[in-house]
């Protein structure tokens, strides 16, 4: 072998060697979401906003004096058993941080999965980051020191609308619709409980669920509500279950006032359009429209790089949230980044965003907020319809909390 060619081997090597050496230095999380299926709208679009949010990070430096985050895809397929294999695979390539964006029922199959594999593997233990899952019992009767949740539980954001929905002048006639399974059930048990507590008067003269992700008519339904007299409708369907349900609404001519966890999904706001206008409420941790908006560079600098817009605020105020727990424990051992993030108060971009110890909550700022024509405060639109979001009010973190029933058992 020659001279020449044994150094551009060597050169070779010690390329790869160095690149596999930078590869191996990043801290991996693992995205999980339904990247394939009726919800890989809302999955890919999450895998998105949380790259933005890690980029961002990288670009200040990463953590630790310089070590980068990479994000790595997984596809739940919306299925629990799937999402076990997956966690297998997470597992065993060494990842140790999981962001979970979609589906409380695959949030529960992740905690049960860690619940089992951090006691018996404790020192190859893995921490959840839960996004968007919102059933209650994960951050209550079912919570673990494994997995923080990002988003509202249904209860908290369900008592915040029908705070709003009460004060309606006359009496309302309010249809519930949501997806059959534990998230929309939970919407559901809360609605009817909390209505019935705060208004008697105020009848639930519908109460629908329908498969998760099966129906690709909702004229059938959208008949029943008409036929009930409702003018009121409080619906926690997400993805293409919602904007399916608002498309046969606005074919049907059906004049009630929707109210929704998740109106703000990829592909909602389109499916909305003008019929919208004054008829849909929702309500999230943030809009491109809030009032002393400090992420409206990053939310524009976001739709500039992937042609769509930000729709969700929490993915980066979740890597904001790991970044300074990995610096805070100086250290990228899940267990000390989790005892950092157990109890943390943040100073984000919305208010502080406070961890609380108790469950695992996030408590932070929220909006309720109409989808109305583009003017005044109402300053982007949504996804280029001219109508976009306006807000109604804005509740603080502390007025939005509600008590657990969490009994977290913290590791030694």
């Amino acid at each position: 072998m020659s001279g020449t060619r044994f150094k551009s081997l060597l050169l070779a090597a010690i390329l790869g060697t160095a690149a596999a050496a930078n590869a191996a230095d990043t801290i991996k999380v693992a995205h999980v979401d339904p990247l394939s299926g009726p919800f890989a709208l809302v999955g890919e679009s999450d895998g998105r906003m949380l790259q933005a949010a890690i980029d961002d990070i990288n670009a200040r430096g990463g953590v630790l004096n310089g070590t980068k985050l990479e994000l790595l895809h997984f596809d739940s397929k919306s299925s629990p058993q799937e999402t076990v294999l997956i966690m297998k695979q997470i597992i065993d390539s060494g990842i140790r941080f999981v962001s979970l964006g979609s589906g409380s029922h695959i949030a529960h199959a992740i905690v049960e999965t860690l619940n089992k594999h951090n006691s018996r593997n404790p020192d190859q233990a893995v921490v959840l980051l839960n996004i968007a899952a919102q059933d209650p019992p994960l951050t209550n009767e079912k919570c673990s020191f494994w997995h923080f949740r990002w988003e509202a539980h249904t209860d908290m954001r369900v008592n915040a609308l029908t705070d709003h929905i009460v004060k309606l002048k006359g009496t309302p006639k309010v249809y519930l619709i949501n997806q059959d399974y534990a998230f929309g059930q939970a919407i559901s048990r809360a609605a009817k409980e909390m209505l019935a507590a705060k208004r008697p008067d105020i009848k639930v003269v519908g109460d629908d669920l329908h498969p998760l992700g099966k129906v690709k008519d909702f004229a059938p339904y959208v008949s029943k509500i008409k036929a009930s007299g409702a003018d009121t409708v409080l619906t926690g369907n997400w993805g293409p279950d919602l904007s399916l349900l608002i498309k046969a609404s606005k074919e049907a001519g059906l004049g009630v006032v929707y109210y929704t966890l998740n109106a703000h999904n990829a592909g909602v706001p389109s499916s909305i359009g003008k019929a919208g206008d004054g008829h849909i409420r929702q309500i999230i941790t943030w809009h491109a429209n809030i009032a002393d908006n400090k992420v409206e560079k990053f939310a524009n600098d976001y739709k500039k790089r992937f042609n769509e817009d930000m729709w969700l605020f929490l993915p980066k105020l979740q890597m904001d949230m790991l970044a300074k727990a990995i610096d805070t424990a100086q250290s990228a051992d899940p267990v000390k980044v989790a005892k950092a993030l157990h109890g943390m108060r943040y100073a984000g971009e919305t208010g502080e965003a406070w961890m609380r110890a108790e469950d695992h909550q996030l408590i932070v700022p929220q909006y309720i907020a109409t989808f109305s024509r583009v003017g005044g405060p109402v300053k982007y639109d949504a996804e280029g319809t001219g109508y976009g979001w306006k807000t109604d009010l804005r509740l603080e973190g502390k007025d939005g909390a509600l008590p657990t029933t969490c009994k977290m058992e913290v590791p030694k």
